[in-house]
C-alpha cells in the first residue's frame, strides 16, 4: 500500500507541477496588490520589497518538481519539465512567452542538477538549496526576457526562497512522521 500511495501522491504532484506554470503566467499579469500597465502585477515579499505576483507559484513549481523526482523518478521529472515548458510557451501571453518558457526550462534544470546529488543524504537541504538555485536562474531569465528589467529580481528570489524554506520544513516533518517516509528515502 505504501508504494501505491507514494506513486499516487507522485502523480498528483506531477500534474500540479505541470499546471503551476500556465497558472503562474496568468497570475503574473492579472493578480496582485499593484498591477501597472505593461508590467507584472506585484505583491510584497518583504518590507519594502515587491515581487511579481506569480513568485509563489514559481516557488511551488520548484517544490513540486522535487516531489515528482522523489516519488516517481527522474524520468517523470524530465518529462514534466518538457511538458511544462511546452504548455508555458503555448498558453502564455505574447509578452511573456519567451521569458516564461526559457525561465521555466532552465530553472527547473538548475533545480534538478542541485537537488539530485543532495537528496539521498540531506533531503531538506536539497529542497532549500535547489529551490534557491532554481529561483535565481528563473528570476534573472524571466524578468530580463519578459519585462526587459531586473528591477524585481531580489523580490523574486526572496519569495521563491520563502517557498523553499517552507517546503523543506514540511518535507522534514513529513519524513519523520508520515507513512510515505520510507518511500521518500529510497526513491
Amino acid at each position: 500500500m505504501q508504494t501505491l500511495q507514494r506513486r499516487a501522491v507522485g502523480y498528483v504532484s506531477l500534474i500540479l507541477f505541470i499546471l503551476t506554470i500556465p497558472v503562474g503566467n496568468w497570475v503574473v499579469m492579472n493578480v496582485g496588490l499593484v498591477c501597472p500597465p505593461d508590467g507584472p502585477c506585484l505583491i510584497p515579499v518583504w518590507p519594502g520589497i515587491m515581487s511579481p505576483s506569480a513568485v509563489l507559484l514559481a516557488g511551488l513549481a520548484l517544490i513540486l518538481r522535487d516531489a515528482v523526482q522523489s516519488l516517481i523518478g527522474k524520468g517523470w521529472t524530465i518529462a514534466a519539465i518538457a511538458a511544462g515548458a511546452f504548455i508555458s510557451g503555448w498558453l502564455s501571453e505574447p509578452a511573456i512567452v519567451l521569458g516564461s518558457t526559457c525561465a521555466f526550462l532552465f530553472s527547473e534544470l538548475a533545480d534538478f542538477a542541485v537537488y539530485t546529488p543532495l537528496r539521498e543524504r540531506h533531503l531538506s537541504a536539497a529542497i532549500i538549496l535547489s529551490g534557491l538555485a532554481g529561483s535565481i536562474v528563473d528570476s534573472v531569465i524571466f524578468l530580463s526576457l519578459a519585462f526587459g528589467s531586473l528591477d524585481f529580481v531580489v523580490g523574486q528570489v526572496i519569495g521563491k526562497f520563502w517557498m523553499s524554506l517552507i517546503a523543506g520544513a514540511m518535507i522534514l516533518a513529513w519524513r519523520r512522521r508520515g507513512p510515505l517516509s520510507a518511500g521518500m528515502r529510497t526513491a
